[in-house]
């Protein structure tokens, strides 16, 4: 392909995705496709000779629309935002066409020296101290396994120069509640601590960790020889967005020695909204933290920004400095490499830089703001409907839900919510997750598409009184 076809089919590729965005909320949200029907569409084998591109673009409406869930409606109510804006989307594209990888700081200073600054205006924008210096990651998952890692070689003094693990005499147990995201546990084998030392803590009412039922695990570990190594404290747990209470976490954490991390994937952007920041009081206590932009945000997938308090502990632990990427630069500038686990990695700031600056802090800041009330109006249309109850505090912009008809409890309960749930998604009007809390089957409804309005929600609340009666 020349760069003048490049030219004319981009243009058809940028039009077909404008056409999409405009028109993607007339679309079932839920993807129409069973198991198997997009590799039955797809042949077994590649094309010997070129097609003409045109194909390939027909090929889109043809084979992959009718598997995509379209996250980007206004009646997508699933999982979390995941708010790839227009403008962050032309960020990310610039960044493929200019195909450039970031192995060092010389092999394309910008890629460095524009994520270093879009870290710190975010770090900014969410009021962290300037203790805190921050990397762009994938993914949450990436950044809690990088965490904990960071964890156990401070721990272990870095044992990993010795004989890792193997060689520690004493077991290093990781602490998270039970409302903790999955990729705590899945960071914690990966880092080598073994499931036997993984600790789920109990949580009160509000489905927050309980400091006191901590340090009780803490002092029963030490007591058995074990060695206290890393806490994760959440800030807007997965299911019902519930907030660990960061202060006396730091307080038991900085008491035992252990690493502190906060999981603030979602609600790290409310913290652009100053009336939010009580929410993670006390963050200038923890080690480290992520927060995804590529989730409320609004930046493409993916784009996890990871900030730690002592960026040389980071670079001792991560680095490799191979001859082939050494240079004469190396003393005066940052080699991301060395903040994360990959070698090389993409131009990822660019969506964010366009996004900020085509959005601006107010119009990101109008946007949350028009979710979270838009939340504590459908909370409170619950609250005042007969059967109907809303199970968690709703801080944010998630509210969880269920359908209590009179007579139904326990197993007949969970049916009718995984019934009327599937009804739901099946009819193509909305798409909401179910979850288990305490135990039995709730509905997530998460507000904060783009395109959603109060319209929206109201529509949805229509629907789920019709799919209920």
């Amino acid at each position: 392909m020349t760069p003048e076809e490049f030219r004319r089919l981009g243009h058809e590729v940028v039009d077909w995705i404008a056409d999409y965005r405009a028109r993607v909320g007339e679309r079932r949200v839920m993807a129409e496709s069973k198991p198997g029907d997009i590799k039955a569409a797809l042949p077994a084998s590649p094309p010997s000779s070129a097609e003409p591109f045109e194909q390939v673009l027909a090929d889109l409406d043809r084979v992959v629309m009718p598997g995509i869930t379209h996250w980007q409606g206004p009646s997508f109510f699933g999982y979390f935002p995941s708010n790839g804006l227009l403008a962050s989307v032309l960020g990310d594209f610039v960044s493929t066409g200019l195909g450039v990888i970031g192995l060092s700081w010389q092999s394309s200073p910008a890629l460095t020296e524009v994520e270093e600054v879009m870290c710190e205006w975010v770090r900014q924008m969410v009021g962290l101290g300037d203790g805190f210096s921050g990397v762009i990651q994938d993914t949450a998952s990436t950044c809690t396994l990088v965490a904990l890692v960071s964890a156990r070689e401070r721990t272990t003094q870095f044992g990993l120069a010795r004989g890792g693990l193997q060689q520690e005499g004493q077991p290093l147990v990781v602490y998270g509640s039970v409302n903790a995201h999955s990729s705590v546990e899945k960071a914690a084998l990966l880092a080598g601590f073994g499931r036997e030392n993984v600790r789920l803590i109990a949580c009160d009412e509000r489905f927050a960790m309980r400091p006191d039922a901590l340090e009780a695990a803490i002092r029963e570990d030490l007591a058995a020889g074990r060695v206290p190594c890393a806490i994760v404290a959440t800030t807007g747990t997965t299911a019902t967005t519930a907030l660990d209470p960061i202060t006396p976490i730091a307080n038991i954490a900085r008491a035992h020695g252990a690493w502190l991390h906060v999981d603030a994937a979602m609600a790290g952007s409310a913290m652009i909204l100053p009336e939010c920041r009580w929410m993670w009081e006390g963050i200038e206590g923890a080690d480290s933290l992520v927060l995804n932009a590529h989730k409320w945000l609004g930046a493409a997938f993916d784009c996890s920004l990871y900030y730690v308090r002592d960026p040389d502990h980071l670079v001792r632990v991560m680095s490799t400095s191979p001859s082939y990427l050494r240079t004469a630069a190396d003393e005066q500038v940052k080699n991301l490499r060395d903040w994360g686990i990959p070698l090389g990695r993409r131009f990822r700031a660019l969506k964010l830089w366009f996004l900020i600056r085509e959005q601006g802090v107010t119009g990101l800041q109008q946007r949350l703001r028009r979710d979270l009330e838009n939340a504590q109006w459908f909370a409170g249309e619950l609250s005042q409907a007969p059967h109907w109850r809303v199970l968690a505090p709703v801080v944010l912009q998630t509210v969880c839900i269920r359908h209590e008809p009179p007579g139904l409890s326990g197993d007949a309960l969970d049916t009718h919510t995984l019934d009327w749930v599937g009804r739901v998604n099946a009819g193509g009007q909305a798409y909401l997750t179910p979850a288990l809390l305490e135990g039995r089957w709730m509905v997530r409804v998460s507000i904060g598409a783009e395109q959603t309005e109060r319209e929206h929600v109201a529509a949805l609340w229509s629907l789920l009184r019709e799919v209920t009666t």
